[in-house]
């Protein structure tokens, strides 16, 4: 139960390319500090208004880059289209706070085309989520707390296994828009659930550890469909302070790509 006010998006439209967070964003690590899928989906959302304008209707590729935690201040992003061809188009974003970068992206944007696929692929059709959305129970992540943040933001059901308990399969919906009056893209929602990997099959004990993830790759077979998406996700760590979270992501037709993080594997102060 929050005893914050309650915003009405993750974040307001200031000027030009700024952009002021809510408390929305607020992730588990440091009070003033994002969760990084907000922040990653902002920049999604810059690159894909580009792309479309140059008629790149699929974003397949999105590598998001996190060089030092990110604010609750305000911030700017600058697109750059590096190159366009016939088939696809390479881009990158950049996120500036207190003048300093502190995330940027690359993205790669393809060119959709109609084609008839033969029956009886093999591997396919490609796997659904375990359950349902709507068979699955409603949970609230660990870190939810008295203070408004990305826990408010998400809407959170489980498919399978449990929060911060190994391998599990979770539900995610934006209870809140991206930006005020404005309806969140199906890839910014990919964006906003799939940097919740490491956090979903943590292994680790939060209260001892800290195990950020530095980088987060996400690769989509086709463009989401609906509110809901899926991440069923696994944390796997080596000796040397390092690892990497996994996750498979579903919409509810379906298997649409994966996702990757990096992880940094810390003690606790």
């Amino acid at each position: 139960m929050t005893t914050e006010s309650m915003p009405s998006s993750a974040y307001a439209a200031l000027d030009g390319d700024s952009y002021r967070p809510s408390f929305l964003t607020r992730g588990p690590w440091h009070p003033d500090h994002q969760h990084a899928g907000p922040p990653i989906a902002l920049m999604c959302r810059a690159i894909e208004n580009a792309a479309l304008k140059l008629g790149l209707m699929h974003l397949s590729r999105l590598t998001a880059n996190l060089l030092r935690p990110v604010p609750i201040r305000d911030m700017t992003i600058e697109v750059i289209t590096h190159y366009v061809g016939r088939n696809s188009g390479h881009f990158s974003a950049r996120l500036k706070a207190d003048d300093k970068e502190v995330a940027h992206v690359t993205a790669l944007a393809q060119r959709e085309n109609d084609v008839q696929l033969p029956d009886g692929l093999p591997g396919h059709p490609l796997p659904f989520a375990p359950r349902g959305p709507e068979d699955s129970p409603a949970a609230n992540f660990p870190f939810h707390s008295k203070q408004v943040g990305y826990a408010d933001l998400v809407d959170t059901r489980i498919a399978r296994g449990a929060f911060f308990k190994g391998p599990c399969a979770i539900w995610f919906r934006l209870r809140h828009p991206l930006l005020e009056s404005e309806e969140p893209s199906a890839y910014q929602r990919v964006a906003v659930a799939a940097d919740s990997g490491n956090g979903i099959s943590a292994i680790l004990d939060f209260a001892r550890y800290r195990f950020l993830n530095l980088d987060l790759t996400i690769n989509l077979l086709r463009k989401p469909v609906g509110e809901w998406i899926c991440l069923d996700a696994r944390t796997c760590l080596g000796p040397n302070g390092c690892g990497l979270a996994e996750s498979m992501l579903y919409d509810l037709h379906g298997f649409i790509g994966r996702a990757t993080q990096s992880l940094a594997i810390r003690m606790r102060d």
